[in-house]
């Protein structure tokens, strides 16, 4: 009896999705749970999952089209596979089937890009399969060929709806919320000469490595507590005073960026947040966050200098009132007890909605930060 796949439930707020890609063409054989197709809503990207081994029997719905929640999209006869036939010139097949190797969306997204081939490429993500941090090493290691010919002037490309969503969302935040930015510079001495005694056997005894967002996330959590505005948020004629501390972490990935959530975040070790963000962090990249893990957060924290960013305001993540930019850690000249000193400086900007938060319970806030870094022991001891 023939299977049909669906599209999934995938949260209230969402009631319809886009078909982004199909990974399987109609009369390919798929195992089961074998992405077969992806999707894109105004949140995030997923795939959807065969339910059944079998025949790809039709596809209902093409690239591009957007259908309801529950809405048939393709049909698979169930079985195992058919026995190859006679040798003969196989019709060619897209890049992403070839060697039955199966590429996560932006690992896709780069051989496309950069015209890779993935004979070549070995895939080590969950079950083989090939990330985007495979792909990039196949292109590292790629030779130099001749120029390509001119491209056009110019090239239109559909947005995602994931693009429009987070385009609606930003200009929403600058609409409605009175937003305003504060800035300090913190001295990251502290913070890199921790982490730099600790790393080693940090990671051998936990399994990952010790950045500097475990120890943000403890920072900003500290000053949550003492400055309850700056977790809080406006619902209409009331301000609502959040006691719990879920710190959205913002991750840029190859269809925008997208803001998960570390559940309460001041129940966590330096160990399970450096842990959950490596999680969230891959997953996110791979296009694999559940809807759930996007929602819900109190505040965040965005670090734009992984990218080489030294100054920045960043824009709020409704209905946060709040959200903490970092930057790039850079050598400056300081004073230090009357000397000029060089130190790895960091600037820091909070942007808040001054609606709920006062100019100086941001400024308190942010000063707070900048001492629970600069001095780790106070972080550690919660002091």
């Amino acid at each position: 009896m023939t299977e049909t796949v669906k599209i999934p439930n995938l949260g209230e707020s969402i009631t319809e999705a886009t078909i982004g890609k199909w990974f399987k063409r109609e009369g390919d054989y798929v195992a089961l749970d074998e992405p077969i197709a992806e999707l894109e809503t105004d949140k995030v990207a997923m795939e959807v999952s065969a339910p059944v081994a079998g025949t790809l029997k039709s596809i209902l719905v093409r690239e591009g089209d957007t259908v309801e929640i529950g809405a048939a999209i393709a049909e698979i006869e169930p079985g195992e596979a058919k026995p190859a036939a006679m040798p003969q010139a196989p019709a060619k097949a897209p890049e992403k089937e070839k060697n039955e190797k199966i590429l996560t969306p932006s690992a896709r997204k780069l051989v496309k890009e950069h015209d890779v081939d993935i004979s070549e490429v070995t895939g080590t993500s969950k079950g083989g399969r090939i990330g985007k941090e495979d792909v990039l090493k196949a292109i590292s290691g790629k030779p130099v060929s001749a120029p390509a010919p001119a491209k056009l002037r110019e090239e239109r490309v559909r947005m995602t709806r994931m693009r429009l969503r987070i385009a609606e969302r930003l200009k929403e935040a600058q609409n409605t919320a009175a937003i305003l930015t504060t800035f300090n510079e913190v001295d990251m001495s502290a913070v890199i000469n921790a982490r730099s005694r600790n790393k080693e056997l940090f990671f051998k005894k936990h399994g990952v490595k010790l950045g500097f967002m475990s120890f943000f996330t403890k920072a900003c959590v500290h000053a949550l507590k003492e400055i309850p505005a700056v977790n809080g948020e406006i619902d209409g004629a009331e301000i609502v005073y959040k006691n719990h501390y879920d710190i959205g972490v913002a991750i840029s990935t190859p269809g925008g960026l997208v803001v998960p959530v570390l559940r309460d975040a001041d129940l966590m070790s330096f160990a399970e947040i450096e842990k959950k963000i490596f999680d969230l962090g891959t997953r996110a990249r791979d296009g694999k966050l559940a809807l759930e893990e996007l929602q819900g957060g109190t505040f965040t924290i965005s670090n734009g200098g992984v990218f080489g960013s030294l100054l920045s305001t960043p824009i709020l993540n409704p209905p946060q009132s709040a959200i903490l930019g970092m930057h790039k850690i850079e050598q400056r000249p300081v004073a230090v007890d009357g000397e000029v000193v060089i130190r790895p400086m960091m600037y820091l900007a909070l942007s808040y909605d001054h609606r709920i938060i006062d100019g100086r319970e941001a400024v308190i806030f942010l000063v707070r930060v900048k001492e629970l870094l600069e001095d780790t022991d106070k972080l550690l001891l919660d002091l």
